[in-house]
């Protein structure tokens, strides 16, 4: 049963920066699509990131380009997501996701990021930015 847990969001003002961690017990993390993706209240979850090292594609989301940067620690089993220049727009749950190798060469191509393709979930994680 792969797991992802996310971990840590928080309380941050506006300008400051945070790094989620996706913890996964996926064996070949390699061979998957890992993606970040965020739901604010009354808003729809949207992809903002995803990585995929099989194929080679990275993706961002055009509000997070230049300030969010994901990244993965092959011998962990971690993939992270450093935020910065953190905006009260940014204030979300966030949710590690994982699925198939093609879903971030689609995202890139597409200019979207659609949760459909990722079958694993993590329980979200909270990020507030407020001052």
């Amino acid at each position: 049963q792969v797991q992802l847990v996310e971990s840590g969001g928080g309380l941050v003002q506006p300008g400051g920066s945070l790094t989620l961690s996706c913890d996964t017990s996926a064996f070949k993390l390699d061979y998957y699509t890992i993606g970040w993706f965020r739901q604010a209240p009354g808003k729809e979850r949207e992809g903002i990131s995803c990585h995929s090292n099989l194929v080679g594609a990275t993706y961002y989301e055009n509000s997070v380009k230049g300030r969010f940067t994901i990244s993965r620690d092959h011998v962990g089993n971690t993939v992270a997501l450093q935020m910065n220049n953190l905006q009260p727009e940014d204030s979300a749950v966030y949710y590690c996701a994982m699925g198939q190798p093609s879903n971030c060469a689609t995202a890139q191509t597409a200019g979207v990021m659609a949760a459909k393709g990722y079958g694993y979930w993590g329980q979200g994680t909270q990020v507030t930015v407020s001052s």
